[in-house]
């Protein structure tokens, strides 16, 4: 079951504007919302993105108008970016960056949604090998 369909862009940018732009060829349009699933999703690695997206069979069990959104808003701007057709190129420019910081926000601890499951890691072991550098620069012979 995918996370959006195309019938689902119809509140971010018209039909007629999409088959324009994809001449009626649905599959750019499946890309462009794989593109944009998964780009979301580089973003939220410490949630838990089962719950959040699915898969292709499992719907998922959360369902957040406002990561949907985020979703539609980059998926558009990979749309927009093969044609520009009847649309204000700075509007979803500036949606994309905007839906990319409130991305990097979520991320860095800044917002949390409400209801958005987080990774369970109480299952996952340490990584074997050492995973810490350190070093120091050379030291110094300053003479007066």
């Amino acid at each position: 079951m995918p996370y959006i369909t195309q019938s689902d862009l119809s509140t971010h940018i018209y039909a007629e504007v999409i088959n324009e732009i994809t001449r009626t060829d649905n599959t750019i349009v499946t890309k462009a919302i794989n593109t944009a699933i998964q780009e979301t999703k580089m973003y939220l690695g410490r949630y838990d993105l089962l719950q959040l997206f699915g898969t292709d069979t499992i719907a998922p069990t959360i369902t957040d108008e406002y990561l949907k959104s985020i979703v539609k808003d980059i998926t558009c701007w990979h749309l927009i970016r093969l044609a520009n057709v009847n649309v204000d190129y700075t509007a979803y420019r500036n949606n994309y960056y905007d839906a990319i910081n409130a991305l990097k926000t979520i991320m860095n601890g800044g917002a949390n949604p409400d209801g958005w499951p987080f990774k369970d890691t109480t299952g996952e072991s340490v990584p074997d090998g050492d995973t810490i550098t350190w070093s120091s620069n050379p030291k110094r012979e300053n003479y007066y």
